[in-house]
């Protein structure tokens, strides 16, 4: 069988790094070894981590993306009270 382009099959074993590690008994790094708390404590980090790269918006652009909502919303509370009003009209108009 022909290898594939970078491969991690050593020469003289034959067989990939990943297998080896697997055949000593690691469970995936870090994770592995800590117990519960330990899990918690990771996944509370990683999640402030991941809340620093959040860009979050100025006071200006909130109040604009705010006004924009609101009037959209408007615009649809609008909309969908006139095609309800004209179903209701029409059938009044069908059923007497």
């Amino acid at each position: 069988m022909t290898e594939a382009l970078g491969s991690t099959a050593t020469p003289e074993s034959g067989r990939p790094e990943d297998e080896v590690a697997s055949k000593k008994g690691r469970r995936g790094g870090k994770r592995g070894k800590k117990g519960p708390l330990g899990r918690l404590a990771l996944f509370y980090r990683q999640v402030v981590a991941e809340l620093r790269k959040v860009v979050w918006p100025t006071r200006n652009q909130l109040s604009t993306y705010t006004t924009v909502v609101i009037v959209f919303v408007v615009i649809v509370i609008g909309l969908v009270t006139v095609i309800d009003y004209g179903f209701n009209q029409a059938v009044k108009y069908v059923f007497g």
